[in-house]
């Protein structure tokens, strides 16, 4: 495949990434707290499905999808409902955790596949690649473009949730008291609660 973008825009893409990434949000939230409970080895299944689910769905977007999102107003209501579902669905189950690691029997960690179908489900994620593709696909060679978005982001978001777990495992250690854990997971569920406000900001 050859390079065909620019070494500005490359640095640019990289730049947004980052940025995008790093910041709180309920991906981060999610990882942070999966870390605290269940160790970043276990917790690497998520990781990966997060940072590799958004990076396909970028491709996908850049493709072809992009065009019947923005024209299906139905689409977008159905994955904002379902996105809200969802959200408010881990928040409980975030928020009501009492143990750590394989203590809490009635609680695992997110497989590769339930963390990668949760990027499908977040209109704010299509809305991004979305941004994304349109800025930096390259008309002339949109598939070998969306390739490098789309793996930039993987890679990225790997190293930034790898970053947020592993906070999320140091917090885990601290958290040996139950009522250190408690407040820790009430704290966490409320911060993915209040991720609901952004699917409904335009």
């Amino acid at each position: 495949m050859p390079f065909i973008m620019s070494v500005d825009s490359f640095v640019a893409l990289i730049g947004l990434t980052i940025a995008t990434a790093i910041t709180p949000g309920p991906n981060n939230a999610m990882v942070a707290a999966s870390g605290a409970h269940f160790g970043y080895r276990r917790t690497l299944p998520h990781i990966l499905g997060i940072s590799l689910g958004f990076g396909f769905m970028i491709f996908c977007v850049g493709i072809f999808l992009g065009e019947i999102f923005q024209q299906s107003k139905l689409l977008r209501e159905i994955l904002r409902w379902a996105g809200v579902g969802l959200l408010i669905y881990v928040a409980w189950r975030t928020a009501t955790a009492h143990q750590i690691g394989s203590q809490d029997t009635g609680r695992q960690p997110f497989t590769f596949l339930q963390a990668a179908a949760i990027q499908w489900l977040n209109p704010k994620g299509w809305a991004m690649s979305i941004a994304v593709t349109s800025q930096f696909i390259i008309i002339e060679f949109p598939a070998h473009s969306a390739v490098i978005i789309g793996l930039v982001f993987s890679l990225v978001g790997v190293c930034t949730a790898s970053s947020w777990t592993v906070l999320g495992q140091a917090i885990g250690r601290l958290l040996q008291t139950p009522l250190r854990l408690i407040w820790f997971n009430r704290i966490m569920g409320f911060l993915i609660l209040s991720c609901v406000v952004f699917l409904f900001q335009e």
